[in-house]
């Protein structure tokens, strides 16, 4: 019974959700945006696009969103939002992050990225266009590959922070004690492996279109770039999602090396109790403002 309600109630919410989609404008890059899937679909193999596509797909999406905050660094203004503004960014822990990003993308998750063309056939997933789910579908998937992902993260990071672990694998994480948005992949290469297999379980859960794939991938590097940034921008659009933790909540782990293990949202945190260090300093940080403005 329970589960029926369930599944009548997500029924209702997709039926509410595409009626008032109904109302809406024509999205004017949708045509253009189907040519350019088409050409891709034309011209391409399938293995190309898999692969050589979720590549291109990964590292232009990551160094687009890093240049927000390393155009920052140079901007006087923008200091002010720095959470740690007492550590700036130097050329050569930005120089060796480069370095080890590149190893890490085409040695670690470029050998990860050549059994995409596998996984879609093993499990027929399509590339067409006229299968391509509707946004708000695409939307919702992405979602919850994010709720997957964080609890992934949060038990499996928290793990890599056991004391008979952590110098082993994700001490090289920390070497940033004040993070910026690049630093967001740098890891040891058995981090990567680790806590990336929970960017694959939703994909194994929710992919049924390939563009699934790219979007999901541009939905992680937003978020792990933004919490990594260093910089808490007002009005940043991510704040609107429900429980996001942001740059803030995750700049303190990076602080003190402990609490606040989840990747994207507060729930794990809250429940377990692992941010109470990061409330006290709030607070603690709250009263010197309100004093410094008596």
């Amino acid at each position: 019974m329970a589960m029926n309600d369930s599944v009548n109630i997500l029924n209702s919410a997709y039926l509410a959700v595409e009626y008032i989609d109904s109302f809406l404008p024509d999205n004017p890059l949708q045509q253009p945006f189907k040519n350019a899937w088409n050409y891709m679909l034309d011209n391409y193999t399938k293995f190309q696009i898999a692969t050589w596509g979720s590549l291109i797909v990964h590292e232009v999406s990551y160094f687009l969103l890093c240049v927000p905050g390393f155009i920052f660094q140079f901007i006087p203004y923008m200091q002010k939002y720095k959470i740690q503004q007492d550590k700036p960014e130097t050329w050569e822990k930005q120089w060796k992050c480069f370095k080890t990003l590149l190893f890490n993308h085409f040695f670690i998750q470029l050998p990860l990225i050549c059994g995409t063309y596998y996984f879609t056939e093993y499990f027929n997933i399509p590339y067409e266009w006229e299968q391509m789910p509707r946004w708000y579908v695409l939307v919702a998937q992405c979602f919850g590959c994010a709720v997957i992902e964080d609890a992934w993260h949060y038990f499996l990071h928290r793990l890599l922070h056991h004391k008979r672990i952590y110098k082993y694998i994700h001490k090289v994480h920390h070497e940033f004690v004040s993070p910026f948005g690049m630093q967001a992949e740098y890891a040891h290469p058995l981090e990567t492996l680790i806590l990336g297999t929970g960017f694959f379980i939703g994909i194994v859960v929710f992919c049924n279109h390939v563009v699934l794939l790219w979007a999901w991938v541009i939905c992680r590097l937003m978020e792990t770039i933004d919490v990594h940034s260093g910089y808490d921008v007002p009005l940043n659009p991510l704040h609107l999602v429900p429980f996001y933790a942001g740059a803030r909540f995750h700049d303190f782990h990076h602080m003190n090396f402990v609490g606040n293990y989840a990747s994207t949202f507060t729930w794990w945190d809250r429940l377990f109790g692992t941010d109470s260090q990061f409330i006290a300093y709030q607070e603690k940080e709250k009263k010197k403002q309100f004093i410094t403005k008596k």
